[in-house]
């Protein structure tokens, strides 16, 4: 093999497991999405768990290429590789659904595990492993570089998932195309660890040929280690952190989350591809200011909650901040000898920002601190690095007591306007007493991030009053009203604050699903919606759908599927197998009822299909009102006796349903939020 194929082999090993490793994160992660309700937090647990298993294949990495001979490093990896065939393809068991009543978190962990957990193992040991054996056999060669390819492999995949693949194959098709990918892999792996044990170069190389004097080959202590770790951990750190308060605390919109780690990945790919592109005289005077906003902009009511402003700040600002942490690192590297021990100190940095935001912060912080605590890091991080000039450690320092400052104004405010803060690992929900100028119109409110998840009034002659989605002419209301007259059952998906509770009368039932315990406790406390209500209320917490499909028929008259309005879509509840678990529970003339109003996506046109791939009846019901109480609503109603839906109550208030080209069926298998993107 000549020294141009041996590179091109190494590059392909190298881009490949890169570009697998941040596509199967994807492909696995919308397999179990459904089984714990949607939740934006299963990402976030998945990444936590990418990345501690990326610190163990780097850790792998540094003992193998440290401790042993290059035929035994062969050898094992070699096995290891055969080894991980055996997991495909990576299909998520049904053995691994929840009950409904355990810690999502480890079940999670552990699905992961026995899914894909040695494969991605052995992908996330092929940057370092590799990058060691270039270094050995062929001298000279730039092998930091091959780290700015993984990045961009990495980069393109992210980029490729949604907007590509996704949308033109199913679940199942591109679980097997991965499998297929990590065979290619498996294969090119083998060709470099063949031509690795040929060629391998037990002396080091002369002067002339070794890399340039700031990867000197030079021995690092223990301050370089933690050098090394720091930028890396607060990279993770402020990515996690970002992309939770963007997504959660300032506009709902899917897809959202791209944009962080698109520029998170970009900054790796520049600051190791070449020195010229981290300038410090460029990037510090920029990142100082953008850190000082984003800390101001995290106070409520600042304008770093406005969406138009609070994007192009925070995501300006993660890749300023990114590009000054990274470029930092890559300022500290050290020579080929040390390549494996520094790539573990990376990961090992970016483990633990990963936990700390995704695991440790929602167990110990009360509501989103830890991007103003990142904040602060990052500035006293300055000071640290910044070790060769004194006035840039000066301004470093007082802008750390400034994002302090800021972080303090936020938690003040916080607990001053708040009655109750819950957080778990659904998120943080936040009840409060809004008041206006009339005292009847002062309303108790419940938020999760940005989206409002119902409100009640504290005058206790309107407490029974529905408000915001819930109005007697939106189309849940028309829905109630208009069914069996005595004894309905009503059952609800997607709690919030209860407030179709207030429907309820004598001899009612109303059945509610909700996923986060912390709902429940809150409108139980907080409101009398389910407490006032005349109709016998049941609770059943858990995923709705996987509820469902436990129980027996339920008979409803109405179900309401209420959990379409942020930006973590759960989509398992709107695909044709989820209409055949709500057909189960139905009468014979129950209307399900889909709650799709949405500022960012079209969901109307989904359920319109099902509807007709099933011959079922479907109305869209839009609703204005002048009542400040009330909200203008979108609700999709979806009956099996289409002759439910032509009376005149329904007639007279629908709405045409305009359809998408070449929008499918949407399934288990097959659903993509882009097509319906607004």
């Amino acid at each position: 093999m000549t020294t141009a194929s041996s590179k091109f082999v190494f590059a392909g090993t190298i881009f490949t497991s890169a570009f697998a490793l941040f596509l199967v994160q994807p492909i696995i992660a919308k397999q179990i999405l459904p089984w714990f309700g949607g939740s934006a937090a299963v990402w976030a647990i998945c990444m936590v768990f990418f990345q501690i298993v990326l610190l163990a294949g780097y850790a792998y990495a540094d003992a193998l290429t440290q401790r042993l001979a290059p035929r035994w490093q062969v050898l094992l990896h070699g096995l290891l590789l055969a080894a991980s065939l055996t997991f495909l393809p990576i299909i998520a068991a049904a053995h691994w659904k929840p009950g409904g009543d355990e810690d999502p978190t480890w079940l999670i962990i552990r699905l992961l595990l026995g899914t894909i957990g040695l494969p991605y193992f052995m992908l996330s040991t092929t940057g370092p492993l590799i990058q060691a054996w270039v270094s050995r056999s062929l001298i000279g060669s730039h092998v930091y570089r091959y780290f700015s390819l993984s990045n961009l492999a990495s980069l393109i995949a992210l980029i490729c998932y949604p907007f590509l693949i996704e949308r033109h194959s199913a679940l199942l098709a591109q679980a097997w195309g991965w499998s297929l990918a990590y065979a290619a892999f498996a294969v090119l792996c083998a060709a470099s660890a063949i031509y690795f044990l040929r060629n391998d170069h037990q002396l080091p190389p002369p002067a002339h040929q070794r890399e340039h004097v700031a990867e000197g080959d030079w021995d690092p202590r223990l301050r370089d280690y933690l050098l090394w770790l720091a930028p890396a951990a607060l990279g993770s750190w402020l990515l996690l952190a970002i992309t939770n308060h963007i997504t959660q605390n300032v506009a709902a919109i899917p897809f959202l989350w791209l944009l962080p780690l698109t520029l998170y990945l970009l900054s790796f790919v520049l600051c190791f591809e070449s020195d010229r592109w981290y300038r410090r005289a460029l990037f510090l005077p920029a990142a100082a200011i953008l850190l000082a906003l984003c800390a101001y902009g995290l106070q409520d009511g600042s304008v770093g909650r406005d969406i138009r402003v609070a994007i192009p700040l925070y995501a300006g600002g993660l890749f300023f901040f990114c590009m000054f942490l990274h470029g930092e690192l890559a300022r500290l590297r050290p020579g080929p000898r040390h390549l494996t021990r520094f790539y573990l100190m990376v990961s090992l940095g970016g483990a633990l920002g990963g936990i700390s935001v995704g695991l440790i912060a929602p167990r110990v912080l009360p509501a989103y601190y830890e991007l103003g605590i990142g904040c602060v890091l990052c500035a006293l991080l300055a000071v640290l690095v910044l070790k060769d000039s004194l006035l840039p450690r000066i301004v470093a320092a007082l802008l750390a007591l400034c994002c302090a400052w800021f972080l303090y104004l936020q938690i003040d405010d916080d607990f001053t306007g708040s009655r109750r803060i819950a957080r778990n690992f659904y998120g943080t929900l936040i009840t409060l007493d809004a008041h206006r100028d009339n005292p009847l119109d002062d309303v108790r409110q419940l938020y999760h991030g940005s989206i409002k998840h119902g409100e009640q009034f504290l005058a206790a002659a309107r407490r029974r009053e529905p408000t915001a989605y819930y109005g007697p002419s939106a189309g849940v209301g028309l829905a109630i009203a208009n069914t069996d007259p005595q004894h309905k059952k009503v059952g609800v998906i997607g709690l919030g604050a209860g407030t179709l509770a207030v429907y309820g009368q004598p001899g009612d039932t109303y059945r509610m699903y909700e996923l986060n315990p912390d709902v429940i406790a809150l409108a139980q406390s907080e409101f009398s919606f389910m407490a006032d209500s005349r109709a016998h209320i049941d609770t059943v917490l858990g995923d709705a759908r996987l509820s469902l499909e436990r129980e027996a028929p339920q008979n409803f008259d109405v179900l309401a599927v209420d959990a379409f309005s942020g930006d973590s879509i759960p989509v398992h509840l709107i695909t044709t197998q989820a209409m055949d678990v709500y057909l189960r529970h139905m009468k014979p003339d129950g209307i399900i009822a889909f709650h799709v109003t949405n500022r960012f996506l079209r969901l109307a046109p989904v359920l319109a299909n099902i509807a007709a791939a099933k011959g079922l009846g479907v109305a869209l019901i839009h609703d204005e009102n002048d009542n400040p109480a009330l909200r203008n609503t979108d609700w999709v109603l979806v009956t099996r006796d289409p002759a439910v839906l032509q009376r005149e109550v329904f007639s007279k208030a629908s709405s045409p349903i305009q359809p998408i080209t070449g929008l499918g069926v949407w399934s288990d298998d097959f659903n993509n939020l882009f097509q319906v993107l607004k």
